[in-house]
């Protein structure tokens, strides 16, 4: 099956000149969503990963079932002032200013093989700041993956750290 097929394509969005790939039909298509899933824990399992950290918010999507399918926990790595208790930050640069994400202290042990996942790689700003997040927490973060990557936006060079992505757009 070649998922790709599967995505639709919203052009112009969020603003114009975007083409937009819509994980949400992958999950209204469950054969074609358990092969998502299917696919990214084999990938994930050679890993051997202790935890999940699944990226605000369709990486929440990827990292639940996977956790369960790896019978580990999952930790969510969300935007700042959305987790309560005690906190870890990072601050990351963007095109035109910051941004900083947040995982809970005691979601991630010191040592902790984890591995991170979301729906999309496109800049790789976001995935790269998380696999700095979990380092600065003593995580070793085995890998990371993702459903799809936009390979021309050349993401995968920001990552510092192994990355599969189940597919990439024909035209991209």
């Amino acid at each position: 099956m070649d998922l790709i097929d599967h995505v639709r394509t919203v052009p112009d969005f969020p603003v114009p000149g975007i083409l937009f790939y819509d994980v949400a039909s992958l999950l209204e298509q469950p054969e074609v969503w358990r092969s998502v899933l299917d696919r990214l824990a084999a990938h994930l399992r050679a890993w051997e990963p202790e935890v999940i950290a699944g990226i605000e918010s369709r990486g929440f999507l990827l990292a639940a079932p996977l956790a369960e399918r790896l019978g580990v926990p999952m930790m969510m790595v969300r935007k700042a002032g959305k987790l309560p208790g005690e906190t870890l930050r990072f601050e990351y640069d963007l095109e035109y200013g910051t941004d900083s994400i947040e995982i809970q202290t005691s979601a991630l042990g010191a040592c902790q093989r984890v591995a991170i996942v979301d729906d999309l790689l496109a800049t790789g700003g976001t995935l790269a700041a998380s696999v700095a997040l979990c380092r600065q927490a003593g995580a070793d973060v085995v890998g990371c993956g993702v459903i799809i990557e936009l390979p021309f936006l050349n993401g995968r060079e920001k990552v510092a750290a192994p990355l599969v992505s189940l597919m990439t757009p024909h035209d991209g």
